[in-house]
């Protein structure tokens, strides 16, 4: 039980450092379109933690799965504004003056 936990920590620890390497080489100009670009990376970890909480037997684990179902929504929300905001800035019937 205790080297699961150590093994889960392990891997948890080792995905942020590897998302924080990977995010931080990328150039500024691209932050915007790439995580407009992984919406759906947001969506299946969302899923992925409402299958977790289904699955949670003990509070505890349930509790971590609340947590984790809401902090993937709020994540999936804002991958989704994000884009909505992009997509303006490229809509050219504003750019005109609103006529199409």
């Amino acid at each position: 039980m205790a080297a699961d936990l150590w093994t889960a920590l392990f891997i948890a620890l080792l995905a942020a450092f590897t998302g924080y390497e990977v995010i931080s080489r990328v150039p500024v100009l691209l932050h915007t379109p790439l995580m407009s670009g992984s919406n759906f990376i947001h969506g299946i970890v969302l899923v992925g933690a409402i299958v977790a909480l289904g699955l949670a037997a003990t509070p505890v684990e349930q509790a971590i799965g609340f947590v984790a179902v809401v902090m993937g929504a709020m994540n999936v929300t804002g991958g989704y504004m994000v884009t909505v905001r992009i997509l303006a800035m490229f809509d050219r019937s504003k750019a005109r003056g609103g006529k199409s």
